[in-house]
This record gives C-alpha cells, structure tokens and sequence, in this order.
C-alpha cells in the first residue's frame, strides 16, 4: 500500500504543478492585455510562402485568396512551394498568377527552406508561412506589416478554425482556441514568448532563412517546435498578434485526428529530447528556457481529462464509500479537478457555448481512444511527413 501512495503522490504532483500553470496562463490570457499597433505608414515588401504536398484539391483555392489579399499588391507576393503537385495543378496556379516553385522533398521544412532560398536577395523584408488550406483574415497582413514595424521580429497570428462541419471539426477547433490562450495569448501577456503554431506566423526574412538552413529543422517533421527552439537559443520573442486571423481547416473525423496526434506526440518527445543536445547547453537559463521545457512536460489535453475523469470516479466513490487508499485525500483531487475545469472554461471563447459543442462532447471518447491508439503509434526519429490531407473550401 505504500508503494501505491508513494504512485498516487508523485502522480498528483505532477498533474497538480501543470494544473496551477496553465490555471495562471489561461487567467493572463484571457484578461491581460496585448500591445495595440497603430496603422504604420511604411508598407514593407512580405513573401506570402504556401508550402503544399499533394494539396491539390485546396491549394488553388488557398493560393486565389492569399493573392487577393487586401495589402498594397506591389509590396507582397505569393508562393507555392509545389511538392508533388499534379501538372494541371501546377498549371492552375501559375493562372492566378502566383509564383510555383516545383519541389520533390517530402518535408514541409525543406519546401519552406527551398523557398526562402528562391526568394533571397529579391527584397523582401518579411516572410509569411501559410499552410495549404490557410485563408488569411481581413487586414492580416496589414497588422502584421504594423507589429514588424514596432520591432517584432517573430510574430504569430490568431490561427482559428474556418470548418465546423462535424463534431470533431468543431472539438478540434475549440481546442484550438484553448491553444491560444495557454500558448500565444496567455505567455505573450506575460512576456515569456508565445509558441508557434506552424502556420500563421510571420518573420523577419533573414531571421526565417537562418533558422530553416539548419539540418535540425531540416530534417524534423515537427518544424514549428524547432522554429521555438531557435528563437529560444537567439533570445527572441514571439509577439502574438490577436486580431490578424488565419483561418485554418480543422481536422473533420477519428482517423484523420488520430494521424495528426502521432505527428504531434512526436514532436513533443523529440522536442523535450532536443533540450539536452549539445547545441543548447549554452543557452541562458532565462525563464522563458523553463516555460518552453516546462512546457513540453504537459499532458496532452485529451490525456489530461482522461486521467482526471478516472481520478475524479475514484475520488467520488471514496468519499461516499469511505475508500482509504486514495492520496493525498479526495477532496484534493477534487480541487485541482475542478481547478483545471475552470482553465478550460476560462480559455473557450463564449462563441462555442452553444448546443453544437454539447453534442459534440458525445465524441470526446472516441478521440480518447484515438489518442491512445496515436501514442502506440509515435515512431522515434521519423523523417517522413506524416500528411494529414485537406479538402475545405467554404464555398
């Protein structure tokens, strides 16, 4: 019984210390408060990038949009970084007119590198990063353009989602939100840096071409950690830029979602291994090294409830039962249960409060199992993109 309650202890620690943390982030992010740019009057020259592999049933759709996008059409273009896309595809988006850059790499982080490439020394000073079925928000660009030139170098827009079709699309897109306000929103208002997210992000051009010529990134599926990590390294902070949304299409069904977690849970086992490699032992051990590894030691959030749900049973049936083994004592566990509850509810958007959501919460067991059927799937070291395809076009 003692190694049970020595188990029980370490467990509750563990999930409690999380709990707190993103208890203090969702309060910071939901009523902090972010820098407001005002409208700059220099217009800077951005690259629009749009990396694609076999995209080819959204990405016309996506590259048509990006290229009427309402900033000063002189001052930006727009690139697909077409890998293996189908000729009549390619010849779809040459039409547009947009800039095609065929590519055979199989990795987004080569596509995004080939590109950069392409582009350097044609004058442009910020790089945009779109995902195929991205559609930028109105003025996005301009607000960007406006919190460069305050001096942010690494920016990340309000990613939300654009599909509610299904209840897994519209989970998914709830998630999504809660994302930002633990990691973008929430450690912006707090001056420890927002996360990327992976698209929806913009650089400075010469900062981005730096950080995708280095064989960390280019050889990681999981780019958007990587990219983390460089900034981490450089002392840069991310600013996270609420109202410039990219509208981003979200996963529809089980299968599709558990192929993302795969993706996703290995990025963040190889992310908490890249800590200790040798090219960041000299990194300064500044608070926003301990959030950013601190980060990467959470539960996923599917996992979180799943483990509180048993926890809370067992801590319900101890009170009314009398049960004896449960430590520390079950009206704890209840505490940080509901502690963490609040966290959710705090970080939803009231918008998702509706009869919908309550609907789709019936899915939440099925994506736990997909969850744990993602997590028997994590391969260490994978190469390959694990794609997950799109097909929404809102029309």
């Amino acid at each position: 019984m003692l190694i049970v309650h020595i188990i029980l202890w370490l467990l509750f620690i563990y999930l409690a210390a999380g709990t707190i943390y993103l208890f203090v982030i969702a309060i910071a992010g939901r009523f902090g408060s972010l820098p407001v740019f005002t409208t700059a009057t220099k217009k800077n020259k951005i690259a629009v990038i749009i990396p694609s592999y076999k995209e080819d049933a959204i990405i016309v759709d996506t590259a048509t949009k990006a290229r009427m996008h309402g900033y000063e059409q002189h001052n930006f273009e727009v690139l697909v970084a077409a890998d293996k896309l189908q000729p009549a595809t390619v010849a779809a988006l040459r039409a547009i007119p947009v800039q095609v850059l065929e590519l055979d790499v199989n990795m987004k982080s080569r596509s995004v590198n080939a590109a950069l490439q392409y582009l350097d020394g044609k004058g442009f000073d910020i790089a945009v990063i779109l995902d195929a079925d991205n559609i930028m928000g109105e003025g996005c660009l301009e607000k960007i353009n406006d919190a460069y030139n305050k001096g942010y170098k690494a920016l990340q827009c309000h990613r939300t989602a654009k599909n509610q079709q299904t209840p897994v699309a519209l989970l998914d897109g709830m998630s999504e939100e809660i994302n930002i306000n633990l990691f973008r929103r929430g450690p912006a208002v707090m001056n420890i840096s927002a996360a990327p997210i992976g698209s929806g992000m913009a650089f400075e051009f010469g900062l981005l071409k730096e950080i995708f010529s280095t064989q960390h990134i280019l050889n990681n599926p999981g780019e958007d950690r990587e990219i983390d990590l460089h900034l981490m390294k450089k002392g840069i902070a991310m600013q996270f830029i609420d109202g410039a949304y990219v509208y981003d299409e979200k996963v529809a069904s089980a299968a599709v979602f558990e192929k993302q977690r795969v993706r996703w849970l290995e990025a963040q086992v190889n992310h908490v291994r890249r800590f200790f490699d040798d090219d960041l032992k000299d990194t300064p051990k500044t608070a926003v090294y301990y959030n950013k590894f601190y980060q990467n030691l959470l539960l996923p959030r599917l996992l979180y409830i799943m483990v509180f749900g048993i926890f809370g049973v067992l801590a319900i049936a101890s009170l009314i039962w009398g049960w004896a083994f449960m430590q520390p004592a079950a009206i704890i566990w209840l505490i940080v249960i509901g502690i963490y509850i609040l966290t959710l509810i705090i970080s939803i958007p009231s918008k998702f409060y509706q009869l919908a959501t309550l609907k789709a919460i019936a899915q939440v067991p099925a994506l736990m199992i997909s969850m744990l059927k993602a997590l028997l799937r994590i391969k260490k070291g994978r190469k390959e993109f694990l794609h997950t395809p799109k097909t929404f076009t809102n029309e």
